[in-house]
């Protein structure tokens, strides 16, 4: 589902990013919040 809506491309950005950003609890949460506005946008 998450896949139609680009949610792929978004994991990509996110692994190629210089910085880790599994290793900060923020980053982690800012990632959780797109997931779920980005799944929003797909049942809205």
């Amino acid at each position: 589902m998450g896949a139609d809506c680009g949610y792929g491309g978004n994991v990509g950005g996110v692994n190629t990013a210089p910085v880790s950003p599994w290793t900060s609890t923020g980053a982690i949460l800012v990632l959780y919040i797109l997931l779920v506005i980005i799944l929003s946008a797909c049942f809205y």
